[in-house]
C-alpha cells in the first residue's frame, strides 16, 4: 500500500500543478479541480486530458515569458 502513496506524491510533486494553479485562481480546493478533470475525462471520453494537457502547455509558456524579477536591474 505505501508503494501507491509513492506514486501519488510522486505525481503531485512532479506534475504540471495545473490543478493547483487554477484552483488558487478560483479560490477552491485542488482536489476538487482534480475531480472535476478526471469527471471531464470520463464524460467526454479523454477532452478533459487534452484540456489538462493544453492547459499545462500554456502555464509553461506564460512562466516562460512571464519571469518575476527582483529588481530594476534584473534585465
Amino acid at each position: 500500500m505505501r508503494w501507491i502513496y509513492d506514486i501519488l506524491y510522486y505525481f503531485q510533486k512532479r506534475g504540471f500543478e495545473v490543478c493547483r494553479r487554477i484552483a488558487e485562481r478560483c479560490g477552491i480546493r485542488a482536489r476538487v479541480v482534480r475531480t472535476t478533470f478526471i469527471y471531464l475525462t470520463f464524460a467526454t471520453l479523454g477532452f478533459g486530458f487534452a484540456l489538462y494537457l493544453f492547459i499545462a502547455f500554456w502555464l509553461k509558456i506564460k512562466d516562460l515569458v512571464y519571469t518575476k524579477r527582483t529588481s530594476v536591474f534584473d534585465l
